[in-house]
């Protein structure tokens, strides 16, 4: 059963833009604190931005200024609009949640993100 699905990755040019759309579930969607993590090459998973149910937001230092998550309550959607893309950025992103009690799903295979010079 599948709980979320990531898609909208691919290759650009430093400076360009892509946004990212992550399907969710009802049940997930609803009662979760939605998150994008990356992985870049040789580097470990890191938390890039995550927004709570009612629309609060959190990014990486890394990013602030360039990403911004949101979600689309009506349609069970989480969004990572990524400008400004930077080679630093190369990574796979994953799309998922953390509960109130500190629990979170599976890792999926995320949708790569290539920024060339």
């Amino acid at each position: 059963q599948v709980q979320l699905m990531e898609s909208g990755g691919g290759l650009v040019q430093a400076g360009g833009s892509l946004r990212l759309s992550c399907a969710a579930s009802r049940s997930i969607f609803s009662t979760n604190t939605m998150t994008w993590y990356r992985q870049a090459p040789g580097k470990q998973r890191e938390l890039v931005a995550d927004i709570s149910t009612v629309g609060s937001t959190n990014y990486a230092d890394s990013v602030k200024g360039r990403f911004t998550i949101s979600r689309d309550n009506a349609k069970n959607m989480v969004y990572l609009e990524m400008n400004s893309l930077k080679p630093e950025d190369t990574a796979v992103y994953f799309c998922n949640y953390r509960s109130r009690y500190g629990f979170f799903g599976s890792w999926g295979q995320g949708t790569q993100v290539t920024v060339s010079s």
